[in-house]
């Protein structure tokens, strides 16, 4: 059977990825939008599904090397498959991430420990639901309008990932293997995608002018 075509509404257009950003990092003081801002990047500058973002661990995130990626294990992938998402696509999504990881140590959190979790009295550093982390992500975009609002959900910044990773140069084997898609034929879905706005892709995720990145080497398995 084929699979459906993406429908170009439930992609978020890159003016709309660079504002809910921006909105959220001007409420950085609050330990709840900066968590939001990690489950948004998480989902649409990564394209981790719901359930990798709440299942994720400290210490999935990897980097101690040229080429950071978060390793996404068998236990909480699609079909058992583990995957490695590249984190040197996007040095802005980078940064974010060690951030929070960062923060996350400094308050005592270990390897094993929920990447994002609970920030209430009572089960602060619990693993967040799915729910939870989709209600997040509807909150982060609230910049946008109830329109959008209305139409996005979090697996929406899968779709958006996929496709602006393809307008920014990577090729189909690198977001198949990046999305944990079962063939290139399910990432293929994605080309043309993103119709809306602005000049060339910068560093995929930092929309600041700078120039198209190259495609890399897929990162060898260890």
């Amino acid at each position: 059977m084929n699979a459906k075509p993406i429908d170009s509404i439930r992609i978020l257009g890159r003016r709309e990825i660079a504002a809910v950003i921006a909105d959220l990092k001007r409420k950085r003081r609050s330990v709840n939008s900066r968590q939001n801002l990690i489950i948004f990047r998480l989902a649409t500058c990564a394209g981790l599904r719901v359930s990798e973002i709440v299942g994720l661990n400290l210490g999935n995130l990897k980097v101690g090397s040229s080429r950071p990626y978060i390793e996404v294990p068998a236990a909480i992938a699609k079909r058992k498959k583990p995957r490695r998402v590249p984190l040197w696509w996007d040095g802005a999504t980078l940064l974010d991430l060690q951030a929070w990881k960062a923060e996350r140590q400094a308050l005592g959190a270990g390897p094993n420990d929920p990447f994002v979790c609970s920030q209430a009295k009572g089960t602060r550093g619990k693993r967040l639901s799915a729910r939870n982390a989709q209600a997040r992500f509807k909150k982060c975009i609230k910049p946008l309008g109830p329109e959008r609002v209305a139409v996005l959900s979090i697996h929406c910044g899968r779709h958006s990932f996929c496709s602006h990773a393809l307008a920014g140069g990577r090729t189909l084997a690198e977001v198949r293997d990046a999305a944990g898609h079962a063939n290139v034929s399910t990432s293929s879905l994605y080309l043309h995608v993103v119709i809306d706005d602005g000049d060339e892709v910068g560093s995929l995720f930092d929309f600041q002018g700078s120039p198209r990145a190259r495609p890399s080497t897929v990162l060898p398995p260890v």
